[in-house]
């Protein structure tokens, strides 16, 4: 589980990360970070991490199937995001078939993409 001042909650903050961030798109998700949050956060510094599951991905036992899965992936690399950066995980119907591995070597993946953005990660 994240903590609470690890998450992103209102739509507001995912529109805007989504919108301006960086993006990566990997077989199973696509990541979207915005480095610099604007203004001081009440919950405190440091990287916030957001998860988008469509329908498309599977009904609701697999969508939260994925979630959880995503949520421990991404609390293991956190510790790689600077410190005012928001991070979106939006999960791609692959995501459902996925493994754990497959989840965390696409994350790695787009996250060195979206960390360097000259180096091109395959």
């Amino acid at each position: 589980m994240l903590p609470a001042q690890a998450r992103l909650r209102r739509r507001p903050e995912f529109t805007a990360v989504v919108r301006s961030g960086r993006r990566a798109g990997r077989p199973t998700m696509v990541l979207h970070l915005l480095p610099g949050r604007p203004g001081p956060t009440p919950e405190g510094n440091g990287p916030r991490a957001g998860f988008v599951v469509g329908k498309a991905v599977g009904n609701s036992v697999v969508r939260h199937r994925v979630t959880r899965r995503l949520r421990v992936v991404v609390r293991d690399e956190l510790h790689r995001l600077p410190a005012d950066a928001d991070l979106v995980v939006r999960a791609r119907p692959e995501a459902a078939e996925a493994t754990s591995a497959a989840l965390r070597a696409d994350l790695v993946a787009g996250l060195d993409r979206v960390l360097n953005p000259r180096v091109r990660s395959r």
